[in-house]
């Protein structure tokens, strides 16, 4: 694959930059809330409004600004400022994305909205709405444990609705998030941008109603290119990006997503225990091989909804032989709206001809950041063997104002033969003698925690 790296990695495009600033000006006006606004804050929001003053927003944000400005604001108020929000790092998205779909020669397949049929708002929907602009007036500082336990009764509701789970998973991460940093008003720092992006994105799912096209089926021959784990306290979830095969189609990159609750004692290969259900998926990771797919679900933004007993194992496919042949020309998938931010760009691509020097890949003179820190523990990537390697699959992220990339396999040299590591290489379990041998002397803490949990279930 051949990369214009001058065209991904010089100047960032232009707007951008203060696209970002706008966003940041709100995300700390919302530190101390809208119940009153000084200078500063009337500032970022004249800002916002400012941003958006083209585009179909611009008579609601400026209505809200005003009503904020006055000391009074309600809920259609805040889900404008909200709404812009979202839009101005929605247009950052797409710019990124459209300067990286050049750089590597891509084709992406346009959205295609969905049919919706219109139906009242969930009345749990409404609640966590009205929870969100509580908080939204009180703001971070002015956030306390009477405001957070208000909010635990609409997650019960909204877990027992299968069509509110997003919105009720997401508020319970950030009710639970809120309730671990109390008291927040002592705070010296807050994750100011991380919590204005949870309360944007919960705030704008209260107002989805109806039910979106189902997904489509598909069948056909899968090849995965690598798994990018993401792992903390209590949960885990493995995402696959791989290259599906159809007939009489294009092939395109697709994404796999499959995770578990988990407790923060079970860490490293012992996590891959907790998605023994996908046994299929699984196996496909650690021996390097294709899976074929019978009537799969397929969303447009190109996930599968994984269901294992539709998949079966197959022949041997090597990821980089796979990317070496087909990455360069597979449709790329697009994003839903909702989740044009750029925070969620991770773009699958092969490296090679590059050297690394101070944590970052050098090409054709230009330094792109290696995310060497996320390296999961359930594999035997390490950010030794990502430095002495000289090929690399991985995903092309943007954070922090800049691009980086994010190691999922590498090849590299070990006494004159070449050796793949890859981020799923562990998934039935570790292949190194050493880190098996010490699982085996600190035990099975996946079946130990199971057995307490029999027996006190049998009690």
């Amino acid at each position: 694959m051949s990369v214009r790296w001058e065209e991904l990695l010089g100047e960032t495009p232009e707007g951008i930059a203060s696209a970002h600033e706008v966003v940041a000006g709100f995300d700390t006006a919302l530190v101390d809330g809208f119940a009153r606004v000084d200078e500063r804050q009337s500032a970022a929001l004249q800002a916002l409004a400012g941003a958006v003053a083209g585009s179909p927003l611009a008579v609601p944000v400026a209505e809200a600004v005003a009503r904020t400005g006055g000391g009074s604001i309600g809920q259609d108020q805040l889900t404008a400022l909200a709404a812009a929000r979202a839009a101005l790092l929605g247009a950052v998205h797409d710019a990124l994305l459209e300067r990286l779909d050049t750089a590597l020669g891509r084709t992406r397949l346009d959205w295609v909205r969905s049919a919706v049929t219109a139906a009242d708002p969930h009345p749990l929907a409404v609640g966590c709405r009205s929870w969100l602009g509580e908080v939204a007036i009180a703001g971070w500082r002015g956030v306390d444990h009477d405001l957070i336990s208000a909010a635990d009764r609409t997650v019960e509701g909204l877990l027992a609705e299968p069509g509110q789970r997003r919105l009720a998973v997401l508020l319970d991460g950030l009710s639970a998030e809120l309730s671990a940093s109390a008291p927040i008003a002592t705070m010296d720092v807050l994750p100011a941008r991380r919590w204005a992006d949870l309360w944007t994105r919960a705030l704008l799912l209260t107002w989805r109603t109806g039910a979106a096209t189902a997904p489509e089926t598909v069948s056909g021959r899968l090849l995965p290119l690598g798994v990018d784990v993401h792992e903390h306290g209590t949960a885990v979830q493995a995402q696959v990006h791989a290259i599906l095969e159809t007939s009489g189609a294009p092939s395109r990159t697709v994404r796999v997503s499959v995770a578990a609750a988990k407790v923060d004692t079970i860490v490293g290969p012992a996590v891959w225990q907790l998605l023994g259900a996908h046994r299929h998926l699984l196996t496909a990771l650690a021996e390097h091989r294709a899976l074929t797919l019978t009537d799969m679900p397929l969303t447009a933004t190109g996930d599968l909804v994984w269901q294992d007993d539709r998949a079966s194992v197959g022949d041997p496919a090597d990821p980089f032989a796979t990317a070496t042949v087909q990455l360069a020309d597979a449709l790329a998938a697009p994003a839903e709206p909702l989740d044009r931010d750029p925070v969620h760009i991770a773009e699958p691509v092969l490296l090679e001809g590059y050297r690394i020097k101070d944590g970052a890949m050098e090409l054709d003179g230009l330094r792109l950041p290696l995310e060497l820190d996320r390296l999961p523990a359930s594999g035997p990537l390490t950010p030794a063997a990502v430095s002495g390697s000289f090929a690399c699959l991985g995903l092309l992220r943007w954070d922090g104002g800049r691009w980086s990339l994010r190691p999922l396999a590498v090849r590299r040299k070990v006494k004159s033969t070449v050796v793949a590591l890859h981020n799923g290489d562990w998934a039935c379990g570790p292949t190194d003698p050493k880190v098996a041998k010490a699982q085996a002397k600190s035990g099975d803490a996946v079946t130990v925690l199971r057995e307490r949990a029999g027996r006190l279930l049998r009690k």
